[in-house]
């Protein structure tokens, strides 16, 4: 079976023998010297330097720039033109590492994102990439967990009891390590409750208006100890502040001398609050009068009559002298002498 061949071309689909002008062909052979000229310009230019040959897409070849470069594109040269150091001729290299500075002309609030550090979440995000948490702080906020835990724990129980805290009340060695910590006090939580004349605990308002402290003297942690514990009305308010009860009342007698000035000193402000009160009270009580007094008289000034009198009225014929008028309003009448 002969194969398929192709039939040879016609003369119709040969294309026909373009005839070229003199001009035309004069042009050509300008360009073409042209062409050699620009050519030779190009191969001497990169004996002399061979950064500027360029290759196949037009761009120049990676290689390593000379010192002595002086083209205004190059890193030493830009970085020479803004930096004070350069221009002394400082030896220093460039940090490659080192972040960009700020452009001075650009204005308003922006964030930083170091874009070798995102990774992409697949879920639309790009999340930082947890790999590339500098370590030194990752071990410091392990250090600070590991002391907070250690803090909390209780210390361990000796084998020698001699070695071992124990409570001044009975003796026993499960004391209440917070009342330890906090207030310095070795006391089991049985006889915490078993006296709590000695070791409730007070609020900071129960301080200021039983044993008349005040707020600086309440703060002063070396002063008077105080446990903070989180507001059991609101969760947003400010951490209450529990002072030990027998440690408020011996701060206070060193205070006021005595538990019986601390008394007198009670009753005397007791006394001048209620003075204020009452002389507040009666003073309101007159401001109300006044302004009740006043009120009245002014009503009562309003609704007074004024009478409008009319002319004289005379009987004819009477020659006393005597006339009448009367009230257009009410119709009260007056006598009258006519002149």
């Amino acid at each position: 079976m002969d194969r398929p061949q192709t039939p040879p071309p016609t003369a119709s689909s040969s294309r026909a023998a373009v005839q070229l002008t003199p001009e035309q062909v004069k042009r050509i052979e300008i360009n073409r010297l042209k062409a050699k000229a620009r050519l030779r310009a190009t191969q001497e230019a990169s004996r002399d330097n061979p950064t500027s040959l360029r290759n196949a897409n037009n761009k120049r070849p990676l290689t390593v720039i000379p010192a002595n470069n002086t083209s205004p594109t190059t890193i030493s040269a830009a970085s020479g033109s803004g930096s004070g150091s350069n221009k002394k001729g400082s030896s220093e290299q460039k940090d490659d590492n080192a972040p960009l500075k700020r452009d001075a002309k650009l204005m308003g609030r922006y964030l930083d994102y170091d874009l070798s550090k995102m990774v992409d979440s697949r879920g639309g995000f790009l999340v930082e990439d947890k790999s590339n948490v500098d370590e030194h702080e990752r071990k410091r906020l392990l250090a600070r967990e590991r002391e907070r835990m250690r803090q909390n724990l209780d210390p361990p129980v000796f084998l020698d009891p001699s070695m071992n805290p124990k409570c001044k009340e009975c003796g026993s060695i499960s004391i209440d390590h917070i009342f330890k910590n906090i207030f310095g006090c070795l006391v089991c939580n049985k006889c915490k409750e078993q006296f709590p004349e000695k070791y409730s605990l007070l609020t900071k308002t129960e301080c200021k208006e039983d044993y008349l402290l005040t707020d600086p003297e309440l703060r002063d942690q070396e002063l008077l100890p105080h446990l903070l514990k989180a507001n059991p009305h609101h969760a947003t308010w400010n951490n209450m502040m529990l002072f030990l009860r027998y440690q408020v009342e011996d701060f206070a007698w060193k205070k006021w001398g005595s538990p019986e000035a601390l008394d007198a000193e009670y009753e005397r402000r007791a006394s001048e609050k209620r003075k204020k009160k009452s002389k507040k009270f009666e003073d309101g009580l007159k401001e109300l009068r006044r302004k009740t007094r006043e009120g009245v008289w002014q009503r009562r000034k309003d609704e007074e009559h004024i009478h409008d009198f009319g002319e004289v009225e005379g009987e004819e014929g009477e020659g006393d002298g005597t006339g009448v008028q009367r009230c257009r309003d009410c119709g009260f009448e007056i006598e009258v002498e006519v002149f």
